[in-house]
């Protein structure tokens, strides 16, 4: 407790009270302080971030952008580290002391963040293949980031400076049970086709130079992916991933995951593709996941 790091977690929430008290368990004893973001949570979310000790605020959901951007603003962030860190997340012993060791080391130059990748865990099973998962900014230098307003793919943009990627991977625990991880995907699938339907219309066209890694992955997607037909683009991911990239070798929880995922996921995105072309209509805002 004695070497608590000059750093604020910024947790949003909405319901989870499954999640949160392993999330704050993992930054205990390396952030000075803890704030949890809620879009009124019915459950014991509250009470739960009150007895780790943690600075509880509400505010409406838009989208995952504006909340945690709202997070930064209205929050009183004063330590000279901010992290950006889900419910759903852990931090491990083993991260947190090479974190120690870098913001030490970029204490007064212009590394302004790091990057993470994470460890999935799907069903209670960490999926080991399958490609590596998503790299992150996760911690920066408080008010040299935010995330950049998309309502898909959000990424945590600096303002000025570079990050530099971290060896240690955090734990990802991205599964509730069965029912709510297929209504995140439906919620993640309409989320996805406005964000497919802004990019091709111009709105947010423009790929951030200054993050060559962000660059690529959107290149990748509407550069690659997205030239493929519909429907059929699905299962080449599907493919891809299961078998050239040895998905298959995480057993029946890989399988699931990848087939619900690849196949599912994105057929679904088409799916709504479609419809918008078919019976074009406005576009209602996303809400936040019940």
């Amino acid at each position: 407790m004695d070497n608590l790091q000059d750093v604020t977690i910024v947790i949003l929430t909405k319901n989870e009270e499954v999640n949160l008290p392993d999330c704050l368990k993992s930054v205990k004893g390396f952030a000075k302080r803890c704030v949890i973001v809620d879009s009124y949570s019915n459950d014991r979310t509250k009470e739960i971030a009150l007895e780790y000790g943690a600075d509880f605020y509400e505010h409406k959901f838009e989208n995952y952008a504006r909340q945690f951007n709202w997070g930064l603003d209205n929050t009183d962030i004063k330590t000279q580290w901010t992290f950006r860190l889900d419910a759903d997340e852990r931090l491990t012993p083993a991260l947190c002391k090479e974190l120690d060791a870098l913001m030490t080391a970029h204490d007064n130059d212009d590394v302004n963040g790091f990057t993470m990748e994470a460890s999935l865990f799907f069903m209670g099973r960490e999926m080991k293949h399958g490609g590596p998962q998503k790299r992150k900014l996760m911690l920066f230098k408080t008010g040299m980031a935010r995330i950049e307003d998309r309502k898909m793919d959000e990424h945590t943009i600096l303002s000025s400076g570079h990050a530099v990627d971290c060896k240690e991977k955090f734990l990802h625990y991205d599964f509730k049970d069965m029912t709510f991880w297929i209504n995140k995907l439906n919620w993640y699938a309409t989320r996805e086709m406005q964000d497919y339907f802004d990019y091709i219309n111009g709105k947010n066209a423009t790929i951030n130079a200054n993050d060559k890694e962000i660059a690529s992955i959107r290149n990748k997607k509407f550069g690659v992916y997205y030239k493929f037909p519909k429907f059929i683009r699905c299962w080449l991911m599907f493919f891809y991933t299961y078998i050239f990239q040895l998905g298959f070798l995480d057993g029946k929880e890989g399988f699931i995951y990848h087939w619900m995922y690849h196949r599912f996921y994105r057929t679904l995105v088409d799916c709504k593709i479609l419809e918008q072309e078919l019976n074009p209509k406005p576009f209602e805002k996303t809400g936040d996941l019940k």
